[in-house]
């Protein structure tokens, strides 16, 4: 088959709609409405001869032809994007789009240097759009993998092959606890009690014990990223009856009295602030986490990603 424009905005609008996971969810993404979103499928696939997915009540799922088409769309579409990047940069110029994948509230850590990347790059000049994804931890690699994103920022506790890891700054995790949970109200009495006379130590040593009785049987939230038993090993009680695969689920569920868990400091530090959470012990419950950019070994960079790279590189190094 000859390639034509149209089938590349095909390919595109098929990418979108994987990547959503169905037609309805891809509508705000490609701003278009879902039956126009069929219509375009349905076109692809009469081009191509193949069943792509099949769509229904039952939800939206690839066909074995769907899966390779995906892949090989994402593969030339990569390397589409590393054209015009190349012929852009023959002027002195940067054209292309830019895909990232990140974690999520990577915005609130004062150390992520990516908005200052992003507004370095833009000032070089050029047609760039950027493309922004936040994904549970794993599925920033897998981005970066697949070819769906240039970079990533995110953490890995098993660095996978095919992927580069560039260290840019630590992440320090706390375990949190919110008011209406039977451990806040005990911290901030202990907090109150570490001002008083030595006489009163005795006291203090009585509401310990209390504190570490409370915590054996506090409910502690598990994390995607916290199910590998190096990082569980604090003796704490996970009985996995509240998972959250991203840091915003992990504090709606402290927020809810119910639980306590582990959010990163720079994120905490709004419900801190207003009394709202408190830190546990943090002098023993606290971990810290490398955030690394993410590249692959296999993909031959474009000028435009090269640049983005230096960009975050640099930024992180000042």
């Amino acid at each position: 088959m000859q390639v034509q424009d149209v089938d590349l905005r095909l390919l595109r609008i098929f990418v979108a709609i994987v990547e959503c996971g169905g037609l309805s969810a891809a509508e705000s993404r490609l701003n278009i409405g879902r039956s126009t979103i069929s219509s375009h499928l349905s076109d692809l696939e009469v081009r191509l001869g193949l069943k792509l997915c099949k769509r229904g009540r039952s939800g939206f799922e690839l066909t074995e032809p769907g899966r390779v088409t995906y892949q090989a769309s994402l593969e030339l579409l990569q390397q589409c994007e590393a054209f015009a990047s190349t012929v852009a940069s023959s002027k002195n110029e940067l054209s292309g789009r830019v895909t990232i994948a990140t974690i999520d509230t990577m915005v609130s850590d004062p150390r992520c240097g990516l908005a200052r990347a992003i507004s370095a790059l833009k000032a070089r000049g050029g047609n760039i759009q950027f493309d922004i994804h936040v994904c549970e931890a794993r599925e920033v690699e897998t981005s970066v993998v697949n070819g769906r994103s240039l970079v990533g920022l995110g953490v890995s506790r098993h660095q996978l092959r095919g992927l580069d890891y560039y260290p840019l700054h630590n992440e320090y995790n706390y375990l949190y606890c919110a008011q209406g949970h039977p451990l806040f109200d005990l911290i901030e009495s202990e907090l109150v009690e570490s001002d008083l006379a030595a006489s009163e130590q005795s006291k203090t040593g009585r509401n310990n014990a209390e504190l570490e009785a409370l915590l054996a049987e506090a409910e502690v939230i598990t994390s995607n990223y916290l199910r590998d038993k190096e990082v569980r090993n604090d003796g704490l009680n996970y009985q996995n009856s509240a998972i959250a695969y991203h840091d915003e689920g992990i504090a709606h569920l402290i927020l809810s009295g119910e639980f306590i868990g582990y959010l990163p400091e720079h994120y905490a530090s709004y419900w801190v602030d207003k009394g709202i959470f408190r830190a546990i012990q943090p002098e023993i419950y606290a971990y810290q986490i490398p955030v690394m950019l993410i590249t692959s070994k296999s993909n031959t960079a474009s000028p435009l990603a090269e640049a983005l790279i230096e960009e975050i590189k640099r930024v992180h190094a000042s």
